[in-house]
């Protein structure tokens, strides 16, 4: 996730401050992990010296308030962000791959190791299904975005565990 194009994102949307802009990015991009207001106020600050957004500081009861509002160039960014295609994952060396492996190859057991991740995609996938039953669209359509990718591993796996013999052959040499 791209955290500074999101936050531009929402600035194209509307010009906000910085607690509101923390509150929708969590609402509908931070599932399970909010963004930090820290991290928040660093990345507006990188954009505004990068001449992405502008700071418009309004009087209030208080201290004063910084509204934040996107330029053409950040508008701009955002565009051309929206309209590339992301690359294709998962690329073609991944943590499960690379751990199957290196237990072949040290001689651990592969299969156990599968089996047990096997497991906790399981729990994954069940923990999605309540999210699901239990939320609105947003959740349930990023929960079947987990739970479709969670399948394709299981398949993965099921087909390693039956090409396993074959795989200890090639790469224990």
């Amino acid at each position: 996730m791209s955290v500074p194009l999101t936050l531009l994102g929402l600035l194209e949307r509307e010009p906000s401050h910085g607690y509101d802009l923390k509150r929708d990015y969590d609402t509908f991009f931070g599932r399970g992990k909010p963004l930090p207001f820290g991290q928040v106020y660093a990345t507006l600050a990188r954009l505004a010296r990068d001449g992405k957004v502008v700071i418009a500081v309004e009087p209030g009861d208080g201290p004063e308030r910084k509204r934040y509002v996107i330029t053409e160039s950040g508008a701009s960014e955002v565009n051309a962000w929206l309209v590339e295609p992301l690359a294709p994952e998962p690329h073609l060396q991944t943590v499960l791959f690379a751990k199957v492996v290196l237990a072949i190859m040290l001689g651990r057991p592969a299969e156990e190791y599968l089996d047990t991740q096997r497991r906790a995609h399981l729990a994954r996938m069940r923990e999605l299904t309540e999210v699901k039953r239990g939320g609105n669209l947003v959740d349930a359509l990023l929960a079947d975005h987990g739970l479709f990718h969670l399948e394709a591993d299981l398949r993965w796996i099921d087909t390693t565990v039956a090409r396993l013999d074959a795989l200890t052959k090639e790469v224990a040499r």
